[in-house]
This record gives structure tokens, sequence and C-alpha cells, in this order.
């Protein structure tokens, strides 16, 4: 039986003494560099977050100002001719 043999094979590849020592070396690795992580870990600042108070902004130029009025050629440092 195919079967039998597969399954007695791999209870005696896992019961091996090479197979339990690398699963014992690559657990003990996992907890070491857990410990070593947590350790040298700087938890992060939580931000607390401050409410701005709204900026009166300025009433935007008319259509009429922007056309070329002397406020822009002032601010230009322009002559009107």
């Amino acid at each position: 039986m195919f079967t039998k043999e597969f399954i007695d094979l791999f209870t005696q590849i896992i019961k091996s003494w090479q197979v339990i020592a690398v699963a014992v070396v690559v657990i003990l690795y996992i907890k070491i560099v857990s410990y070593v992580g947590r350790a040298y870990h700087v938890p992060r600042q939580k931000r607390v977050k401050v409410k701005k108070e709204k900026q009166e902004t300025a009433p935007a130029a008319g259509p009429e100002e922007s056309a070329g009025g002397s406020n822009s050629n002032d601010e230009l440092g322009l002559e009107e001719a």
C-alpha cells in the first residue's frame, strides 16, 4: 500500500532529530527577532488634531477691478499713458 508506506515515511521524517532541531532553531530565531523588534520600537506619537480657526479672506476682486484697473498697474509699477 502506497499510502501506508508514505505515512510511515512521513512520520519518520517528522520525528527525526534534524527536523526537530531546525524547527526549534527557527522558533528561537523568530522569538529573538520579535523581542529585539519590540525592545527597539519607537512608538508613534498620536497627533492631536487642532481645529484651525477659519481666517476671513478678502473678497475676491470683481471683473471691473481685474480688467486693467489702476490697482493692477500700481502693483506692477506701470504708469498709465
